[in-house]
């Protein structure tokens, strides 16, 4: 027996939570391990789930990184601020990296990647990006934020349809909404750096942020557009849950991130990059941090979970 439960133990201490679910004594245990694989698979539109065997605190905090699924829903959770999701992000990348589990951890980092812009207006914006809550300056006359077929705008065909979409899909019903964040917002994200970092052609979209603040933007968003484009995300393409059949190993993984931290060494918030912090990806917690204008540090809400589930089985 208790052979038995030292395996359960070391299970819970490597974050294996979906075997340990399937191996569950009890259903409690198990109850906690489908609470953990969730957050582990990112899995942002289920972890308002209820789990009634989870501690108060640690739903609390996932709730924090939750995806609302409907336009009205509350609280608003990662539309609210993406810190906390980013916190998780971290933690995952941090997981997945210890466990060589290198093709979700790439995709972990291309998550990470597609909706950084964001990240960067939070400041600006008051929210992390909600549909719901746009300001009327996106708008504004002569913006062209959202018009589709203008030619003078910088954004894609696919981006122009996507910004579109998002001035008007809080007043369309859950399915629409819950369509729009499967295929649309990550464009949003990408489309509003191009606003106010790269576009050729500048309109009224981002009159409503004031020239000092909005060169500040500018940086940060630009950097996070550069990351998107660095060695390290491209990985994506070469594992198995992108277009291509191979899997980076560990040194691959090393070698395009330390590319990728030269690649981004054109600013002060890009050679954050290069700080050496510990972390399995030296330096990205910091630039994360420096896009966001905020703190960001990995999160401990695997941690407290396998924890959790630890406590649960030393029970007499």
């Amino acid at each position: 027996m208790d052979s038995t439960r030292d395996l359960f133990i070391a299970l819970a201490r490597r974050y294996a939570f979906a075997d340990l679910g399937a191996l569950a004594p009890v259903t409690e245990v198990a109850e906690v391990c489908e609470f953990g694989h969730r957050l582990l698979s990112l899995d942002a539109e289920d972890f308002a789930a209820e789990a009634r065997s989870v501690p108060a605190d640690l739903r609390r905090r996932a709730r924090a990184c939750h995806m609302p699924q409907t336009p009205r829903e509350q609280p608003r959770g990662a539309l609210d601020s993406l810190r906390p999701a980013y916190g998780l992000l971290l933690e995952v990348i941090a997981v997945r990296w210890h466990r060589r589990e290198l093709s979700p951890m790439i995709a972990a980092v291309h998550i990470a990647s597609e909706y950084l812009p964001l990240l960067a207006f939070e400041p600006h914006l008051g929210h992390a990006g909600d549909p719901a809550r746009w300001p009327d300056g996106l708008s504004a006359p002569g913006s062209r934020f959202g018009v589709i077929g203008d030619r003078e705008c910088d954004h894609t065909k696919s981006e122009q349809s996507a910004t579109n979409r998002t001035l008007r899909v809080a007043t369309e019903p859950g399915e629409g909404w819950r369509a729009y964040f499967d295929r649309q917002h990550s464009q949003v994200a990408g489309a509003l750096a191009v606003c106010v970092a790269t576009c050729r052609n500048p309109c009224t979209a981002m009159d409503w942020i004031p020239p000092v603040p909005r060169a500040d933007l500018q940086v940060r968003a630009r950097t996070a557009l550069t990351f998107a484009d660095t060695p390290l995300v491209r990985l994506r393409h070469a594992a198995p849950v992108g277009h291509g059949f191979g899997v980076p190993s560990p040194e691959e993984v090393l070698d395009a991130w330390e590319r990728s931290r030269a690649a981004l060494d054109k600013n002060a918030v890009g050679a954050s990059a290069l700080k050496d912090d510990g972390f399995p990806l030296p330096g990205l917690p910091a630039l994360f941090s420096a896009i966001a204008g905020a703190p960001i540090e990995p999160a401990t809400l695997l941690q407290g979970v396998s924890e959790h589930i630890v406590k649960l089985l030393e029970r007499p």
